[in-house]
């Protein structure tokens, strides 16, 4: 199995396709220049309520919803950690040595956040769970500084080795190596992909793991709560990160600052894959060149198909996210109880997919088509759960009920990825009536010719497909070669926008905006 990874940078986000054998199993989406809160950052906050009823506390991080923290996400050496703090911010002129701080007495699993917290303290917390919806971050005090093959935490002091890692050999020569390398006061998970690997690697790792925990306490010592103390490593990166693998062919990325990001991270945690990186240049938009914006409609309706004419309805509410299938008008057997079962699997395949597709967590109730067959709800059971393994999310996977319906929980650490298939006319504004075509290009004539006015030659119009295919008709008397003769203005097919919308960008790939439209839309606001 071939994976890729297509990064499209754009000014105002970054986002971050994974394919497996040419088709789109993730996308991820990440804001560029603005804090989002992303999972992994740590913040210097201030306690604002202490709610007992739900045995928690309620923190700002500089967030506009005040940040959740849970008695059980304090960790067991909060109370060492927050006197670490304490004398880190008394003393700005000398950073305390973490193995010589006074151990405190653990906090246990049953206890009061209230007998450890109050409102107004300051503490070190890490964004665990992203804002979702009207819901602020949730947080955890145990401070976890991730890389490739470990966990770093600090004032933990044990060593623990992933499940995953089977071989009991293995298992124990990783503790022993870890157990020998590591520095006192910090604990470390070993994780799955440190299998096998050399002490060298290793070694290297923990201690640019170590050298950003001290980067991050040197940070401490400098600000006032409430501020960001430490930002985790991009999405783009941490994606990579977790699931570099030999199956990996190559990773493509339109930016060269972002490309040379990628190089570097690769080189440090494995120089071998650095050549996997490639810089796209093509004029047509990353996303079209690799099929990922046709996967991307196609995948994220409402109504999605799946193999032999069946389909599913997929439905968001508040509470859980309900998925309906159905078989509908094709037969695949005479049997109707031999019908359900084929079309369930079928859809179960599809199911699991647009899981990860959208990263829909919470609660999942999925409506397959009834079966009475209790072999049948056991194998379609049993289905479920081998293809929801290779998920990456946590999850658990509920038998059939006496319904017909089956309930998955999946972890839920970022908001699901919404894309809007449908297209709203931008002429007539979904009220059902258009301008002519005609009138349509001598409007974008004229536009052509305004903007080559403000930005020069060299430009690069943007046109949805079927425009495209109109411009482009009749080859040298087209429109596109009048076009590029007359005002210098490339045509470049981009399925991402509406049929009637266009967008110009310059030689740099810089999106170019109507100086005099804009001036207009001012007028208005200034006479007022």
């Amino acid at each position: 199995m071939k994976s890729e990874l297509i990064v499209d940078v754009t000014p105002q986000e970054i986002a971050i396709a994974l394919t497996e054998n040419d088709r789109l199993m993730e996308v991820n989406r990440e804001k560029r220049g603005i804090d989002t809160f992303a999972v992994g950052n740590i913040y210097y906050g201030r306690v604002k309520k202490i709610m007992p009823a739900l045995n928690a506390a309620f923190v700002d991080v500089g967030h506009e919803k005040e940040a959740f923290l849970h008695y059980l996400d304090l960790g067991t050496e909060f109370l060492t950690q927050q006197k670490y703090v304490s004398k880190l911010v008394s003393d700005r002129r000398r950073i305390p040595e973490i193995n010589k701080i006074e151990r405190q007495a653990p906090c246990g699993k049953e206890g009061n956040i209230a007998d450890y917290l109050k409102v107004g303290d300051t503490i070190l917390v890490q964004v665990t769970k992203e804002p979702i919806n009207s819901k602020g971050p949730r947080l955890s005090a145990e401070i976890s500084i991730t890389g490739r093959n470990f966990v770093l935490i600090p004032f933990m002091d044990k060593v623990m080795v992933s499940s995953k890692i089977a071989k009991s050999a293995e298992r124990g020569r990783l503790k022993q190596l870890v157990q020998s390398i590591k520095p006192h006061g910090f604990g470390v998970i070993v994780r799955t992909v440190a299998q096998d690997k050399r002490v060298a690697e290793l070694d290297n790792e923990l201690r640019l793991l170590v050298k950003r925990w001290e980067d991050t306490v040197k940070t401490l010592q400098t600000k006032e709560p409430v501020a960001l103390i430490s930002e985790e490593l991009g999405r783009t990166i941490g994606i990579i990160r977790d699931i570099l693998s030999p199956n990996f062919e190559s990773i493509h990325v339109n930016n060269k600052e972002v490309y040379e990001e990628i190089q570097q991270y690769l080189n440090l945690i494995a120089p071998e894959s650095s050549k996997l990186v490639k810089l796209y240049t093509g004029e047509q938009p990353i996303f079209d060149k690799f099929d990922i914006t046709k996967q991307m409609k196609t995948g994220l309706g409402r109504t999605v198909g799946f193999k032999k004419g069946g389909y599913l309805i997929m439905d968001k509410t508040e509470a859980l996210f309900s998925i309906d299938v159905n078989s509908g008008s094709k037969k695949l057997f005479e049997d109707q109880e031999q019908n359900a079962f084929h079309f369930n699997m079928l859809a179960a395949d599809e199911i699991v997919h647009q899981l990860r597709l959208r990263d829909i967590g919470g609660i999942i109730v999925i409506d397959f088509i009834d079966m009475d067959d209790k072999a049948n709800q056991q194998a379609l059971y049993d289905h479920m759960r081998t293809e929801m393994a290779r998920d990456r999310a946590k999850h658990n996977v509920l038998p059939l009920s006496k319904f017909g319906l089956m309930q998955i929980t999946r972890q839920r650490v970022r908001p699901a990825v919404e894309m809007e298939v449908m297209e709203t006319c931008p002429t007539c504004m979904g009220k059902g009536k258009i301008q002519s075509s005609i009138l349509f290009t001598d409007k974008l004539t004229e536009e052509i010719e305004t903007y080559r006015q403000q930005y020069g030659r060299g430009l690069r119009l943007h046109l949805h497909p079927y425009i495209y295919a109109y411009v482009n008709k009749g080859c040298l008397a087209s429109l596109k070669t009048k076009w590029r003769m007359k005002y210098g203005v490339h045509t470049i097919e981009n399925q991402s926008l509406g049929m009637l919308e266009t967008k110009f960008y310059n030689r740099k790939g810089e999106e170019l905006t109507n100086i005099n439209k804009d001036e207009q839309n001012k007028a208005p606001e200034k006479q007022k």
